[in-house]
């Protein structure tokens, strides 16, 4: 007599209703997808496991320790790959899907919010933050370093140069206002 399915029965209801009365507990009154936060987390984890499984496959060797340089470039290039992808007008078709439009916010950037249905709103939140995006850039330019090192270098070396012209752009925006604040005065 095979009594597994019983018991795997109940044990799958237990976790079920832990997880809904941790869900509510933690929510306080708010909806809060910790469904999707979980399936966010464990499809990092893939990916991450799925990228380690390609370095070792291919015998890439692991620095002893990271280079100041490629920290340094490879933040760089995280934070402008990141705010590229999760708010740039450009890359809006890439959201579109999951998040709705609500008004520019800075130059050349949208303010957009998650869409609230099921399955979305994980997705449509990870799209519109650069900081939760940034985890993912940096595992992939991680990977791509030790996978690709050349390919990978002159894309994060391109990335840094963008954001360096940003902030070009920007200190020379900053500065004709500057000098125009004083003509407008008198």
């Amino acid at each position: 007599m095979d009594t597994a399915m019983p018991t795997d029965s109940r044990l799958a209801r237990r976790f079920q209703e832990l997880f809904h009365r941790t869900r509510r507990n933690y929510a306080a009154g708010h909806d809060r997808p910790l469904g999707g936060y979980l399936v966010a987390m464990a499809g990092f984890a893939a990916y991450a496991a799925a990228w380690t499984t390609a370095v070792r496959r291919l015998g890439r060797p692991l620095p002893e320790r990271p280079e100041p340089w490629d920290v340094v470039l490879t933040s760089v290039a995280t934070f402008r790959l990141s705010r590229l992808l999760s708010k740039a007008s450009v890359t809006s078709p890439l959201r579109a899907p999951f998040t709705r439009y609500v008004g520019p916010q800075g130059p050349a950037e949208l303010h957009e919010e998650a869409r609230p249905e099921q399955g979305k709103h994980t997705v449509g939140e990870l799209a519109t933050c650069p900081f939760c995006m940034s985890v993912w850039v940096a595992t992939t330019l991680t990977a791509g370093r030790l996978l690709w090192p050349r390919p990978t270098r002159t894309a994060m070396g391109t990335l840094t140069a963008l954001a360096g012209a940003d902030a070009l752009q920007l200190a020379y925006s900053a500065l004709v206002k500057a000098v125009e604040a004083p003509e407008e005065q008198t």
